[in-house]
């Protein structure tokens, strides 16, 4: 029942929302490109909301949904061009650097009156400083998660490197949260650009490499409820959704910290329908459907009010929403100079294909091999043609 009331009330809203919409700008009949994570919306399963069909049936505006697995897939599609988008929803770090690239439009919030129901916390941020382009949609945290029956309890990022789990780990398969584990893990800075901190983060993960299953965004799913791996890092909110999958998995903040991230709405300097997709923004602000969408989710919300549309359970989490102590561990990232992110990609890139090297040998005796037999062979043919032409002397 609570469920059904907060539809009808998102209905209610939404359609407030649009008639406050200027509609000489003729955003209803239109389509946008919204590109945001996989499994990052509530889509109408198990009886809660569909978000992007509820803002359709409010305002004639269409959504074409479609899904990246990393800030970095983000960016190269976005800076590589060919594709339209209206809607975006990267991490804080990304924000940052998408604005100093000039790669966002400023937005115009007397179109999107319900970003006032933001909490202040999530506004004058590190990456936004002067909330020009930005709306937080969810802020969440990076953890661990593991399947307490072949993983003892876990306190530290070191359980990613301990060898009696190998074949069993799962490892991020994006650069920034990668190296920022093992920066954690050596005590360093998550955000420095010093040379010699990034080399060290890639020779702890070049050492972990020959215990990881396999490097993994959304696969991890599958994998952990399933048990194909035991241990994986990834979102608390993630945690949330597969946990109702398999009860065995549980969830741990390392003790040496762990990355706190707002993943926020922007829009690209390409979009096509700007009203459109600040009225989607808009929506996704209500508080009704923040706290629908985000229940649904497991992350958590910028916007205190949504949480009265949630089941309290869901709205007291100690996962979605930790304790002042365990969030004093948390560290947000920052946006890198081009030349530590190119560092790290780099770095990143020699982790990953490390050991496909060994290939070279085994490549390098078959051609000897090969190179051998054919001297041979025309060796042999050379011999019988000279028999042949004696023979006929």
């Amino acid at each position: 029942m609570k469920k059904l009331c907060a539809i009808l009330l998102t209905f209610v809203l939404a359609l407030s929302i649009f008639a406050a919409c200027d509609n000489s700008e003729g955003p209803a009949g239109t389509t946008i490109n919204v590109y945001n994570w996989g499994q990052y919306i509530s889509d109408g399963t198990d009886g809660y909301v569909d978000v992007n069909a509820a803002f359709t049936e409010a305002t004639g505006i269409e959504v074409n949904y479609m899904t990246f697995d990393s800030n970095e897939s983000l960016y190269t599609k976005l800076k590589a061009g060919g594709s339209t988008y209206d809607v975006i929803i990267p991490s804080d770090y990304m924000v940052a650097r998408l604005i100093a690239e000039g790669m966002l439009e400023p937005l115009d919030f007397s179109n999107i009156p319900n970003y006032g129901y933001v909490d202040d916390a999530y506004k004058n941020t590190a990456y936004d400083p002067n909330n020009l382009y930005s709306v937080p949609y969810t802020w969440g945290s990076v953890g661990i998660i593991y399947n307490t029956k072949y993983v003892d309890e876990v306190t530290s990022w070191n359980a990613l490197w301990d060898e009696k789990y190998s074949g069993k780990i799962l490892m991020f398969d994006n650069p920034r949260d990668a190296f920022a584990i093992a920066e954690f893990l050596n005590g360093d800075d998550v955000n420095s650009e010093d040379e010699a901190v990034l080399n060290a983060a890639a020779e702890r993960l070049m050492a972990q490499k020959p215990f990881v299953q396999s490097y993994v965004m959304d696969q991890i799913y599958a994998k952990m409820e399933r048990e194909e791996a035991w241990i994986a890092p990834y979102y608390a909110g993630d945690y949330l959704q597969m946990v109702q999958e398999n009860e065995n998995l549980a969830f741990a903040f390392p003790e040496e910290g762990f990355n706190i991230f707002i993943d926020a709405m922007c829009i690209p300097k390409d979009c096509q329908n700007k009203a459109a997709a600040e009225a989607y923004i808009n929506f996704l602000c209500s508080p009704e459907i923040s706290g629908q969408n985000l229940e649904y989710l497991g992350y958590s919300t910028p916007i205190s009010a949504a949480k009265e549309y949630m089941d309290p359970e869901v709205a007291e989490n100690e996962i979605a929403y930790p304790d002042a102590e365990t969030l004093e561990r948390g560290r947000s990232f920052l946006s890198l100079n081009a030349s530590a992110t190119q560092l790290m990609d780099s770095l990143w890139l020699e982790v990953k294909t490390t050991g496909s090297g060994s290939l070279l040998p085994a490549i390098i005796i078959t051609v000897v091999i090969l190179g051998v037999a054919a001297f041979f062979i025309l060796r042999a043919s050379a011999a019988k043609k000279r028999r042949a032409r004696r023979g006929k002397a």
